[in-house]
Parts: structure tokens; sequence; C-alpha cells
């Protein structure tokens, strides 16, 4: 039996003995924690809630990756007949997780970057691109480097209040004129769900516009269908929710844009026809469908590091794991709130993650707060002025119960530390 089958069905023998019903926290430790038991092992002692930032992988996942290596050393250059499928199954897994209409609508990349750049460079003239001021540093780098460079001009929206975005700013900046329209289904530092995005994308199409949506923070906890939503294009990864690691990204393309009215710098020899017959023709002859967006030659492994990841979320359900997921949000506010502590987290226009806020203690507080946590043996983070706290469905309620009581120590003495400072 290869690593792929094994991998899907252990996993589907864990999901089917969990039932149909609601997840309970004994029946994940009964059925789902050892299929993590490497991780859950190395962390016996620390609190993880920093599932938002780099998730936890299966158990299967050394074996998978395993998988990819054994090729290599068996078979050489002929692995690439296996490394070929699993790169079809990867896209296929994707497909299925993106709502997307097809699986060569899913071009694998290194980073979600790679994805806006190859977007970006498929203008040939200067084009008006709309974005947040809230987007991802790696996405905002590249986004003020182009303009910087005049390859793009750039209008970013400003959040208001409490660092929020609000519907109405984002159609006023997409009405007064744009080319491309850059957002996030989930803001990475706040949380926030962005607002009215469905209207916002038909708007934006009205106006000739098209969009391209970052679903890092959304794809893997909460239900993402990019067909509904009519987005162009989708940029995301499998670093955090999807328990894929770094460098598993992907660009997805709206079937329309499949058609070779669509063509972008960012190409390789993979994206070649037939690339392996090593012919030349002037112009190149491309691929079928989004394969005209593959590069050079692709990080096999990361396919194989992906694959775990992808079929234990298809395998338990995005709506079963968003359900827990606000559950256990709302379960952790509610245990800070018993502390003093305020946070917000485990609504609908939320994501997976709650939120501390350090607006008000400046610069630097809630990093600071994070670095005092982690000392505590709470795994978490910041991002500007919030703190970010992730519970997923290997958290327990003990855990959660600990973890309030250690955050709130932490927040009453950097309190008290910055009066008496």
């Amino acid at each position: 039996m290869n690593a792929a089958s094994n991998t899907a069905e252990v996993i589907a023998a864990a999901v089917a003995a969990l039932g149909t019903g609601p997840l309970t926290e004994n029946a994940i430790a009964r059925h789902v924690a050892p299929l993590f038991s490497r991780v859950l092992a190395r962390n016996a002692r620390q609190i993880y809630l920093a599932n938002h930032s780099l998730g936890r992988p299966l158990d299967a996942t050394t074996n998978d990756v395993a998988e990819a290596i054994t090729l290599w050393q068996t078979q050489l250059g002929g692995a690439w007949s296996g490394w070929a499928q699993e790169m079809a199954a990867h896209r296929s897994r994707l497909a299925q997780l993106l709502g997307a209409p097809r699986s060569d609508c899913v071009v694998p990349k290194v980073s979600a970057g790679q994805g806006l750049r190859a977007i970006l460079n498929t203008y040939d003239t200067v084009p008006r691109v709309v974005a947040t001021r809230g987007e991802f540093d790696s996405i905002d780098v590249i986004l003020r480097e182009y303009a910087r460079r005049g390859r793009i001009t750039l209008r970013l929206v400003e959040a208001r209040g409490e660092g929020l975005f609000v519907a109405e700013d984002l159609d006023s900046a997409v009405r007064s004129g744009a080319d491309l329209v850059v957002l996030s289904q989930v803001l990475f530092n706040s949380g926030q769900v962005l607002p009215g995005l469905p209207a916002l994308i038909k708007t934006a199409h009205g106006e000739g516009a098209k969009v391209l949506l970052d679903v890092y923070h959304s794809l893997g906890v909460m239900p993402v269908d990019v067909t509904a939503l009519d987005v162009d294009f989708a940029i995301g990864g499998a670093y955090k929710y999807l328990r894929g690691g770094p460098g598993a990204c992907f660009l997805y393309l709206h079937p329309r844009h499949l058609e070779g009215s669509l063509a972008t710098l960012d190409v390789g020899w993979f994206a070649k026809r037939d690339p392996f017959t090593y012919q030349r023709p002037d112009p190149p002859a491309w691929g079928a469908g989004g394969d005209a967006f593959l590069e050079s030659t692709p990080p096999v492994v990361t396919w194989y590091q992906a694959r775990a990841g992808q079929i234990f979320t298809l395998a338990v359900g995005v709506e079963r794991l968003r359900v827990l997921s606000q559950a256990l949000q709302r379960r952790l506010v509610g245990l800070l709130a018993a502390e003093g502590v305020t946070a917000t987290g485990g609504g609908d226009d939320r994501g997976a993650f709650c939120i501390l806020s350090f607006e008000t203690r400046g610069q630097g507080a809630a990093q600071r707060c994070a670095l005092a946590l982690a000392e505590r043996g709470v795994a978490c983070d910041a991002r500007g002025f919030w703190l970010r706290l992730c519970p997923d469905l290997l958290t327990t309620d003990d855990e959660l119960v600990r973890a309030a009581k250690v955050v709130a120590e932490v927040v009453r003495q950097q309190t008290t530390s910055q009066s008496t400072g």
C-alpha cells in the first residue's frame, strides 16, 4: 500500500469514528488526536494557540514526504511520473476546498505573493490597483514596490476605528477607478471578515475591474466558494489551517481567464505544452488552462507535505470545523472576560482567532505580551496592536481555562508595568 492510500484510509477511518454530529472533545481525543501524536507529544507542556500561524501537522505527513523522496531515490528521472500524479491530486483537492469548478483552475505556487505577481504581470499597461491597508506583509510589500517602480498605480483603503474596514469605503475606492482589486477575505491582523464582499465583487466587475481574493486566513477553517463569489483570482496556501507547512501555495484563476485571453510574464518551461518534449516554437505554445501559469521546475515535495492536511480537512468538513472554531473562540472569550480581560472572537464577522487590542497601550505592547506568554508556556503571537489567540480542534477545554488565567496575569503585569513606568 502506498503512502497516499494509507494516509487517506487512516484519516477516513478516524473521521468515520467521529460520527456525523458536532465535534466533541472526547471524540476528538479518542479518534483524532492519535493522528497528531508526534506534534502533541512535542507540545505536551505548551498550550498552542498559534494555529492561525503555523498549523499542526498530522503524523502521516512524515510518510507522505518520504514517498516523494523514495520516488527520487528509486526511480531518479522516472520519478516525474509519480510526482505529476501527485501534483494533479494536489490541485484536485484544492479545487474541492475552494469550490472551484475544475482542478486546472488551481496553479501550484510556492507563495501567495508569487500568485499575486503572476496576475500583476498579466497587464501590458500600468493597471490601477485598489487594496486595503490590512493586506498581509508580503502582499503589501509587492504592491508598494510595484507602485514605487511605476508598474502599477496603487490606492490603499484605510481602516477606521478599532482597525476595522467599512464596506462603503471599499465600494467608494473601487468606484473611483480600478483595474484590479486585491482583498483579503479575512484580515490577517484583526481577524475581521471583510464586510460586504459579494456586493463589492459585483461592483468591481461592474466597473470593469478584476478581483483577486487572498483566502490564506479563511481556507480550511471557514467555507470558501470562489465560484459563488465569482472572483477572478484567489491566492493562499497550506501553512495555516490546511496543516501543510510552508511552500504549498496556489493561484486560482476563474475559467473565463483560462481560454487564452490572459497571459503572464511569470512563466517557465513547465508552462509549455508537453514540456518534456523540449520543443521550442516561437512564440511558445503554452499548456492548456491553468497549466499556462506554471513556472520553472517546481518543488515537488510541497505537494506531498500538503497531502494529509488537505485530506483531513475535506474528510472532517470545513463547515464542522468552522462551528467548532467559533465555539472554542467564544469559550476563550468568556473565560477571559471572567478574568477581567476583554477579547473579541467567535462571531460570524471574525475568522478563526480571538484578538486582544493593545491600541491604547502603544506600539510594541502586544508583542511584549506575546513574548511574556511564550515564557509562560502559551504560544501565540501579535500583529500590530493585536494579540492573536487561536485554538483549534486539538485544543482542550483545560488548556483554554489555563491559558485564560495566564493571559490575564500577563496582561495585568503589562498594565501595572506601564502605569508605574
